[in-house]
């Protein structure tokens, strides 16, 4: 049995990890969040230690250590932009990082955290779980049976609706979520990227705090692509079916079906990474230079390949 702490118990994604840290069979006995809504932990550790302090929660993991009773790995929910923080401290801990998406918010700090990986002898693991899904990996299967010169027309939609709260919050602020891009479209670009190849060119079409939108074309596939929290963006019969969110992956006009079998996926990422295997630094290097790329490219309006969802007035 691993020992886990956990870093940002209050978060949205937090009870995967716990869920996923008791399924596999192991004990979280440490968990920090500044705020203290994290009733969650009685349905999972309820006997583990909880800090709202940085310090507190420091001077336990390095008591526990040098009693002989270390932490074994760190897991990370935090705010995006203290992810390379607390992977640091995890490392520094003598433990291994399991840190949420994105992993960091530019391409340089995956090259210190390179080198501090080797520093501490300890490995940095991200969560991909789309990576793990059936019908994903079921493409992956079909697009690398296909002939290498085969370009694929692939159109990414996703509107998850956020409320005035988002962009009073750290998610509303570039500088510490990376937008829009990269907060809610990450795991998209990764998935992509795994699937079609790497990016041959990356165009932005549109950028507002709520939502973008543009072009990649990889290897082997043409993607428009349109993110948003804005609940205007919905299509009409989403909005009048009082939904808020709409996900939509079409490949050469069929669309892909992936709404169902997420329900596992942090757990078999978990498994992955006990068994020696995991997400590790560099696989997340196209997707963050691919998001920092979209954050900072200057828009440039390309009607002949803007996503449907784009105005075209």
């Amino acid at each position: 049995m691993k020992r886990f702490a956990l870093i940002g118990g209050a978060g949205y994604v937090a009870p995967r990890h716990m869920r996923a840290i008791k399924e596999t069979g192991n004990d979280l006995v440490a968990v920090l969040d500044p705020h203290d809504s994290v009733g969650v932990m009685d349905s999972y550790f309820p006997k583990a230690h909880f800090f709202t302090e940085y310090e507190r929660f420091d001077r336990h993991i390095d008591k526990k250590k040098r009693k002989g009773e270390p932490v074994h790995y760190v897991s990370i929910c935090s705010p995006n932009y203290l992810h390379d923080a607390h992977i640091r401290f995890a490392l520094r801990s003598g433990a291994h990082a399991i840190c949420e998406k994105p992993l960091v918010l530019n391409p340089w700090n995956l090259d210190a955290l390179a080198e501090i990986e080797g520093d501490f002898e300890k490995n940095v693991y991200t969560i991909l779980q789309l990576r793990l899904h059936p019908s994903i990996i079921e493409l992956k299967q079909q697009v690398d049976k296909r002939q290498v010169d085969k370009k694929y027309d692939v159109d990414l939609t996703y509107i998850t609706s956020r409320g005035n709260w988002y962009f009073t919050s750290w998610k509303g602020d570039d500088s510490k979520s990376g937008g829009v891009a990269t907060n809610i479209g990450i795991h998209f670009y990764d998935m992509l990227i795994w699937i079609f190849g790497t990016i041959q060119l990356n165009v932005v079409h549109h950028r507002t705090p709520d939502t973008v939108s543009g072009f990649l074309e990889l290897e082997r596939a043409r993607i428009r692509w349109f993110l948003s929290v804005d609940e205007n963006r919905l299509p009409s019969h989403i909005r009048q079916a009082g939904q808020r969110t709409f996900r939509s992956i079409s490949v050469d006009g069929t669309e892909l079906e992936f709404s169902q079998g997420f329900t596992d996926l942090h757990t078999l990422s978990y498994q992955d990474i006990l068994d020696g295997k995991g997400f590790g630094l560099e696989s997340t290097r196209p997707s963050i230079e691919a998001v920092h790329h979209i954050r900072n490219a200057d828009v440039v309006m390309q009607r002949a390949c803007l996503h449907p969802f784009m105005d075209m007035s």
